[in-house]
């Protein structure tokens, strides 16, 4: 039983604090070895980049993906991948896509670097490593592991700033725990077929736009940040409202390009027949845009450029979204 681990830098492989605060310096064997509990699991360390979760592209989340396929192949019977937490609900999104095996890929990090008192990063590698590493855990697609609770990357957020418990899945809750060494998983959702392997360079050239809708905003807005794009997601008013005079505008678009409707609340669906006046879900929907169900903005549109980038037309994106949202 050998668990790869990819290391992608972050807080939790930061050390080095002075006055130009903290640094990544800690290699994946580093990590390791400061983790009491590691011993017994065989570990295949893999330093990939040392970057900011900030700095992430598609590409090189897919590279990973690619490598981690390429290690279970080998026999590995799980995947760990270390980053930073900043852009990680929507990396371990962008690897649930396309993730096509049994195994766990285990995604995780840490709110405080080492060089502070009680670090959690060492606490969250040896839980993912013990999901990476049970049978429990395996068909449940990409997960991320952290405060010793289990959770599928297409639910997950992070919520707060700087708490170690930041990231929870609001509308389903953890699947499962590490207690006492041992993974218990209490639910199992449906787990989708991975989408079709899409062509890097494409999806390079695939410029996805997202608008988070406010009080009183700018239509001229739309426009400024649609021109280019091929696609845009809304982040409407709770169950999916816009003001009214975004609706035209937004109809006009979703003539030209997919328009994707979700909620900027961060929790619940969009709806689809509740409400009938001007900017409602009913009147979007009738406009041409699509129903972004559960998804959040930032998932939506991740699940959007990848669908785009493999040349969906509208009716194709809309049935994807009806599947995943």
């Amino acid at each position: 039983m050998t668990v790869a681990l990819f290391t992608l830098g972050g807080t939790i492989a930061m050390a080095g604090a002075g006055a130009g605060g903290v640094v990544a310096r800690l290699t994946g064997t580093d990590l390791a070895a400061a983790v009491p509990g590691l011993a017994d699991v065989p570990l295949d360390v893999r330093d990939v980049e040392a970057v900011p979760s900030a700095a992430l592209a598609y590409r090189q989340i897919l590279d990973l993906v690619d490598a981690a396929a390429g290690a279970v192949a080998g026999g590995a019977t799980g995947v760990v991948v270390t980053q930073g937490t900043d852009t990680l609900e929507e990396t371990a999104w962008l690897a649930d896509l396309v993730w096509p095996h049994a195994a766990p890929l285990v995604f995780t990090g840490a709110m405080r670097n080492p060089t502070l008192a009680g670090p959690d990063g060492p606490a969250n590698l040896l839980a993912a490593v013990r999901v990476a590493a049970a049978p429990a855990a395996r068909d449940l697609g990409v997960l991320v592991a952290f405060a010793d609770e289990v959770h599928a990357a297409r639910f997950v957020r992070k919520t707060h700033s700087t708490s170690t418990g930041t990231f929870v899945s609001p509308n389903a809750g953890p699947l499962g725990h590490v207690v006492e060494e041992r993974v218990r998983v209490l639910t199992r959702p449906p787990r989708h077929a991975p989408l079709p392997a899409v062509d890097r360079e494409r999806l390079a050239a695939t410029r996805v736009a997202l608008h988070t809708v406010t009080l009183d905003d700018d239509v001229a807005l739309l426009d400024a940040v649609a021109a280019g794009r091929d696609g845009l997601v809304v982040a409407g008013f709770g169950v999916g409202h816009v003001p009214p005079v975004f609706a035209p505008a937004l109809g006009a678009l979703a003539g030209r390009m997919p328009v994707v409707l979700t909620s900027r609340t961060g929790a619940g669906s969009v709806l689809r027949d509740t409400y009938g006046a001007v900017g409602s879900e009913r009147d979007l929907r009738r406009r041409g845009l699509v129903d972004g169900g559960l998804l959040d903005p930032y998932k939506a549109k991740v699940l959007l450029r990848l669908l785009l980038a493999a040349g969906a037309d509208r009716p194709a994106v809309a049935e994807v979204f009806a599947r995943h949202g």
